[in-house]
């Protein structure tokens, strides 16, 4: 891990407008548990969605749902392959494709599907896995190049060249907050090894599979210290991303987890906050097990708060208060089916979690294809009326939520 100073470029001579500057004053205040004007509001979307949202209003092919929208934060995503390498095709059809790429990982994508297959990797066995050497987190490609990238490139849709990280983040900066990311140790990991051989060694070989996590964590350490750097001033927070769970519970024990992955969560957040950027850990599936731990670690907001895994952001917030924000849980299963009464309820209930800030709206996960544009509208006109301050909620105001 070389921590190479050739990525320190200065602040990046670019103006943010009015408008971004206003949206991130909202965005800070949600997450330090204060009210702004209103309840920020914004969205992962799935590819199918926007298809289908461009198709039902009319709209040009390229048309930017964020801009469109005017929505509140962004997301950007550098190169965090373990190998700065182009994809290999080893097969193609009009139908899908299937590549080896810089995880080592071979990936089909189904083109009519939404996300792509895991099929094998070159990291199969816990001898490779410890003769294994990661490219330099600061090699200058992963921000300031175009090129193949596994996690940009390979999954809702398919991309080859993703454009240079830092273009993205310039591109984003005039009008929204930007948010950069990075994997925990075990996002990092499975997509290394799969993971079907995490649980395998967690069970089989736990001590010396932990000393590889702790290893992997390292270098996602480093790669969040050189994606800020190379920002140069442009960041104004960062994403974890980090799947422990499924829609039951936890994937492993809560005790493995908080020996061997919980200490990568804890100095990424350590670093950001120590670089004045705020946090938003994203964890798919039911954590109840540990979220008390993201409370403990300092993490400012958790997302997507998956409805469909069992969790209530209204519950939360009388379980833990302000000591933590919360940001999503809109359950995109109701946003699908339900009418305007029923998404209005839906909707005016989960914003008495946003009492005294500590809110971001989003849904559950990312909106899939079957929300009709009229309903995606409606949801986010809704937010963006009931939810200015001081919140008039009505018959939905839950009185013991302040």
């Amino acid at each position: 891990m070389s921590g190479a100073c050739h990525l320190d470029r200065g602040v990046q001579n670019v103006e943010r407008s009015a408008r971004a500057a206003g949206k991130l004053r909202r965005m800070n205040a949600a997450l330090g548990h204060q009210e702004a004007d209103r309840v920020p509001v914004s969205d992962f979307f799935w590819g199918s969605f926007l298809r289908r949202w461009r198709e039902e209003l009319g709209l040009a092919a390229d048309t930017d749902i964020y801009r469109y929208y005017d929505l509140d934060w962004v997301v950007t995503i550098p190169n965090m392959d373990p190998w700065i390498r182009p994809f290999e095709i080893l097969s193609e059809t009009a139908e899908d494709v299937t590549v080896r790429t810089g995880f080592g990982a071979t990936i089909r994508k189904k083109f009519g599907q939404a996300m792509p297959g895991f099929v094998a990797f070159e990291t199969d066995t816990l001898d490779k896995l410890e003769a294994l050497k990661f490219d330099d987190p600061w090699d200058e490609r992963r921000y300031f190049r175009e090129g193949d990238n596994q996690i940009a490139g390979v999954g809702d849709g398919f991309e080859r060249n993703s454009p240079a990280w830092i273009d993205t983040v310039k591109e984003r900066y005039p009008d929204f907050p930007v948010y950069g990311s990075v994997c925990e140790a075990h996002e990092m990991v499975w997509r290394i090894v799969g993971s079907e051989n995490v649980l395998t060694w967690i069970g089989e070989a736990p001590e010396r599979f932990g000393r590889q996590i702790e290893r992997v964590g390292a270098y996602c350490l480093e790669l969040a210290k050189a994606q800020v750097r190379a920002a140069g001033g442009l960041l104004d927070g960062m994403v974890i991303w980090g799947d422990v769970a499924y829609r039951k519970g936890m994937l492993f024990s809560p005790a493995y987890w908080r020996k061997y992955f919980k200490p990568t969560v804890q100095a990424l957040t350590g670093y950001c906050h120590g670089e004045g950027l705020p946090v938003i850990y994203h964890g798919c599936g039911n954590v109840n097990r540990i979220f008390a731990d993201f409370v403990e670690l300092g993490v400012d907001a958790y997302n997507p708060l998956e409805a469909k895994a069992g969790l209530d952001v209204v519950e939360l917030r009388r379980q833990y208060g302000h000591r933590i924000a919360f940001c999503g849980n809109m359950d995109v299963m109701t946003w699908a089916r339900g009418d305007e009464a029923e998404l209005r309820a839906t909707v005016l209930t989960k914003l008495n979690a946003a009492k005294g800030g500590g809110y971001i709206f989003q849904s559950d996960h990312s909106v899939p294809s079957n929300v009709s544009a009229a309903s995606y509208e409606y949801v986010l006109n809704l937010v963006r009326q009931a939810g200015r301050y001081p919140l008039a909620l009505g018959e939905y105001d839950l009185a013991d939520l302040s």
